[in-house]
């Protein structure tokens, strides 16, 4: 993607700063220890991942710091919204799935969009680590990122969280839904 398109106007930066610190701040069980002015100057020195940031949260992502790698001096983000963000749901997985229908075609894949918006689609372990944070996905479905062996093969995997418990359930990579779209993770 063009670089000019990845840039925020000054009220479109303002805007999701002060987003993530309401977000920060009302969850502060998501990221304990953690304090918001080391976050913010991460994000101002890295605008680009504001931008990926923006698009996360325009999507309906709800993105929110989930941990911090002190060894890469990093901050973690994932989509925290209650249901598979709205604005990426009805995708298929990648592009060779899309590529592959002949008819009924989806706007686009999971995997595109993620990397479109410069972010990576969570894996199962990733997903199952969100989990622990509250109760995602309680009415939706999520793509995870899928095993080369079970793509090869046609498949896909997804994850949802039903009776208190998280599955994870396979299809056919080129299937897309209503409720299902998928979660992404950014490092800043």
């Amino acid at each position: 993607m063009n670089n000019e398109k990845r840039k925020l106007s000054p009220e479109q930066h303002e805007e999701i700063l002060r987003t993530l610190k309401a977000r920060f701040e009302k969850n502060m069980d998501r990221h304990k220890g953690l304090e918001w002015a080391n976050v913010q100057a991460k994000l101002e020195t890295n605008i680009e991942k504001l931008w990926s940031l923006y698009e996360m949260e325009r999507t309906g992502g709800e993105p929110d710091v989930i941990d911090h790698d002190k060894q890469a001096v990093e901050y973690i983000f994932y989509d925290c919204s209650a249901e598979s963000p709205k604005g990426r749901r009805s995708v298929c997985y990648d592009r060779e799935a899309l590529e592959s229908r002949k008819e009924h075609k989806p706007k686009n894949s999971a995997i595109d969009m993620a990397a479109d918006m410069g972010i990576e689609i969570l894996t199962e372990e990733q997903y199952r680590e969100m989990q622990r944070l509250g109760n995602f996905d309680t009415k939706t479905s999520s793509w995870v990122k899928t095993p080369d062996n079970i793509r090869k093969l046609g498949g896909a995997i997804f994850c949802d969280r039903r009776y208190d418990t998280v599955f994870v359930y396979h299809n056919g990579a080129e299937s897309y839904y209503a409720a299902r779209g998928f979660r992404g993770s950014l490092r800043v």
